[in-house]
């Protein structure tokens, strides 16, 4: 068996765990910020969060010219605390929610491609980090 490289992302967001775990499990949130970059949005989202429950991300450049779907199936959920799952390519991701003094802290860690440089999958996973705590902390709930 191959070792695979793992790449580890992380961000911390000024809300509570509950309101992290909601904006990053429910479509019309993801919607708002699943994507790298400003060129980029999600028009799409489903998400069944259950073990064995799928999830299907649609990613597109705003201008049409590039799209493809981010899927997989959830191998563990515990809520408020771990996600993981596999990708359809049977790569696997996993991320941690842990509270601190009302800040909750994001770490995921996911098996490194062979199409991309490690550094563009690093940069690419984070800038969808950065973006989701800019979109929780903007939100008032």
């Amino acid at each position: 068996m191959i070792q695979s490289t793992k790449i580890n992302v992380t961000a911390i967001v000024n809300a509570p765990i509950e309101t992290v775990w909601d904006a990053w499990n429910t479509p019309s949130d993801i919607m708002q910020w699943n994507s790298a970059d400003p060129n980029w949005h999600c028009p799409a989202s489903e998400n069944d969060v259950r073990v064995n429950g799928k999830f299907k991300n649609r990613m597109e450049a705003k201008d049409g010219s590039f799209g493809f779907d981010f899927e997989g199936t959830y191998d563990k959920v515990e809520l408020f605390k771990e996600l993981a799952y596999s990708m359809n390519d049977g790569r696997k991701v996993r991320t941690v929610f842990t509270e601190k003094d009302g800040k909750t802290t994001l770490s995921t860690v996911f098996d490194a491609e062979s199409e991309n440089e490690f550094e563009v999958q690093k940069q690419g996973w984070q800038a969808i980090l950065n973006s989701f705590v800019k979109y929780v902390e903007s939100k008032k709930y």
